[in-house]
């Protein structure tokens, strides 16, 4: 695949979004793997929605979670695997953290395995809590969803 850069589109337009993709991915991440399709759904749905296209087809996804005055939470980030190493993540990445709307507010997310993606936008490495869902936790007791 040669130069994608000018036929890369990010949108926060919720209709362009191909959900089948999104869930399809999300079920195959490592933090995603356990949420319901209907919870994915409801959580763009309460979410503003950054979608990377080439043409019509969705090769990048990000949502954000804000109170639009304090913070945000970057989450559910992902390139297709077909379209990566072409520097889509750092488009929307940058795109993100660079919006007028997230750039005066702290940001925060959570990641395994690309502390380096994300130190490019000066996000830092930290220490946080957390309280799994219920659903989670009781999966984990051997329980179903």
């Amino acid at each position: 695949m040669e130069n994608i850069d000018g036929d890369l589109v990010i949108s926060t337009d919720k209709s362009k979004l191909d959900l089948d993709k999104v869930c399809d991915f999300l079920s195959r991440s490592y933090w995603a793997n356990k949420r319901p399709r209907e919870t994915i759904l409801k959580s763009i749905e309460n979410s503003i929605c950054y979608g990377a296209y080439i043409g019509d087809r969705l090769v990048g996804f990000a949502r954000v979670v804000t109170d639009g005055a304090t913070m945000y939470w970057l989450c559910d980030v992902f390139v297709d695997e077909e379209y990566r190493g072409h520097g889509i993540g750092k488009k929307l990445v940058g795109t993100i953290t660079n919006a007028d709307e997230f750039k005066d507010l702290n940001g925060l997310l959570a990641t395994k395995d690309a502390h380096g993606l994300y130190e490019q936008y000066h996000f830092t490495r930290m220490e946080m809590m957390r309280r799994m869902a219920d659903y989670i936790r009781n999966m984990d007791k051997g329980g179903s969803v």
